[in-house]
């Protein structure tokens, strides 16, 4: 089964660990980080420069549906960014990755 990381980003820190709290609970991504970021972007007809917190969780690709209609329900952004990326882990941490996921 193909592993993923699903990157999402937030308006601040306890958005991210409450939107983290959902996912794992739901066993939707065993784990996750939390980073601080700055974002540039467009939005609305100006420039947008915010400083926000990336969560990247760790999860099977089979489950990115799921995580993308549960972060939509509660993250609170109009449009939040929930992505995807394809990664490899090393042999031991992905047996402990797949024993925390449904």
């Amino acid at each position: 089964m193909s592993l993923i990381f699903v990157y999402v980003t937030n308006p601040s820190k306890d958005e991210a660990r409450k939107i983290a709290g959902v996912l794992i609970k739901k066993k939707l991504i065993a784990c996750t980080n939390i980073f601080p970021i700055e974002s540039v972007y467009p939005w609305k007809g100006k420039i947008a420069n915010e400083k926000e917190f990336v969560l990247i969780g760790k999860t099977y690709n089979r489950n990115y549906k799921n995580i993308v209609k549960e972060v939509e329900k509660v993250h609170p952004y109009e449009v939040p960014c929930i992505a995807k990326l394809p990664v490899t882990f090393n042999d031991k941490y992905e047996k402990w990755l797949k024993g925390e996921l449904r």
